[in-house]
């Protein structure tokens, strides 16, 4: 008699015991797929923010340029294609300031400062705020020093 109490026991410890093993083990699987999923979506948030860093930053060497050959084509002194030139060369510098913009808003602050610099100097180089120093050597350090910091942006990020 006393046995016919202890199997229907064991056997209800049992189904207890397993089940809670069970329910354990789905947990921990669920909270293990959760932590997979928030790492996933972390790392595709981090890929993107990057591509939409790269793609600022290029934006942003192709305007450079851009206001470059507009300093190297400038008439001089202001001769007969100063109309022509300056109608160009307005909404140059406009795209070129709107592309730091986005720099600024969407980049490391590390580059804010080598951005805001290279385009002043460009700025510079297509008034003609720059004396007799050529258009390359007035930028070359300033272009330098903004590659250098994107590069090293882009490699941390």
């Amino acid at each position: 008699m006393a046995g016919d109490v202890w199997g229907p026991v064991l056997s209800l410890a049992g189904v207890v015991v397993g089940g809670g093993l069970t329910a354990f083990a789905q947990g921990a699987t669920q909270r293990s797929a959760e932590r997979a999923e928030q790492r996933r979506q972390a790392v595709a948030a981090a890929e993107s923010r990057r591509a939409e860093q790269l793609q600022v930053l290029k934006e942003f060497v192709a305007k450079a340029q851009e206001a470059e050959r507009v300093a190297y084509s400038r008439p001089d002194p202001w001769g007969d294609d100063e109309n022509g030139w300056m109608t160009g060369a307005g909404p140059v510098m406009t795209t070129l300031w709107t592309a730091s913009g986005n720099v600024m808003l969407l980049c490391d602050e590390a580059l804010h400062e080598p951005v805001r610099l290279y385009g002043y100097a460009l700025n510079q180089a297509v008034w003609r705020d720059i004396g007799d120093t050529e258009v390359n050597e007035h930028l070359e350090t300033h272009k330098t020093a903004f590659m250098t910091a994107a590069r090293k942006s882009l490699a941390s990020g």
